[in-house]
């Protein structure tokens, strides 16, 4: 007989990690205190396609502006693959080829495909009249993921520096307000959020009224 092992695939379980970004300290700070679920509904004079264009293009420009700000903290070495939570994410290009490569490789594929996605006139027509392709929102569903991959990652692996920049509350409104709105157009399977779903429960919950001051004036 062989040896026996502990367990039947000799894994150690694995160890749950310190989480700072859920401490609810850091968790109310925000920069809105207005409902954000007000802004993702679709306008009644809007076209869907419309709304989901510019929304997707504002997301791809915040995300890529708050990733910017802990970029020289995401390096090969700091971040040998891109993962969050446990998870790691691979990029696959055009050809469906699987590629594994460092967190700051990843990000800037992301960035560079979702560029030139937004930027094609026949993709994203600006110009009025012109149609918007058939599989438009699957393409939106694709960038959706790839932006929430990022989001998660500043979360994970840069959390420490952007509360040292006093930025997590840019980054817990910008989460809050991506999440309501792909929840709003299900744009993304619970599944593929759900690595995330303590911060969401946390950052999506709204935040109890300040306490009021019962002195009135005269």
């Amino acid at each position: 007989m062989g040896k026996s092992k502990t367990k039947p695939n000799g894994k150690k379980p694995p160890t749950e990690e310190k989480k700072p970004y859920i401490e609810p300290d850091y968790t109310k700070v925000r920069v809105v205190d207005f409902d954000l679920k007000e802004l993702v509904v679709l306008p009644p004079e809007i076209d869907l396609n419309e709304w989901l264009a510019s929304n997707t293009t504002t997301f791809f420009n915040l995300i890529n502006l708050q990733y910017s700000t802990v970029s020289e903290f995401c390096t090969g070495d700091t971040c040998p693959v891109m993962s969050a939570c446990n998870t790691t994410y691979y990029w696959y290009d055009e050809k469906g080829k699987k590629t594994k490569c460092t967190a700051p490789q990843y990000v800037d594929f992301v960035m560079s495909s979702v560029q030139k996605l937004v930027t094609d006139e026949d993709i994203f027509p600006t110009k009025y009249g012109k149609e918007f392709p058939n599989a438009f929102d699957s393409l939106v569903k694709k960038i959706c993921r790839y932006l929430f991959h990022v989001l998660a990652h500043i979360f994970w692996s840069h959390y420490k520096e952007t509360v040292a920049m006093e930025l997590h509350g840019h980054l817990n409104t910008l989460y809050t307000h991506f999440i309501v709105f792909i929840r709003e157009f299900n744009l993304m399977d619970p599944k593929e959020t759900s690595i995330m779903d303590d911060l969401t429960e946390a950052l999506c919950t709204p935040l109890p009224p300040p306490p009021q001051n019962h002195v009135t004036e005269r």
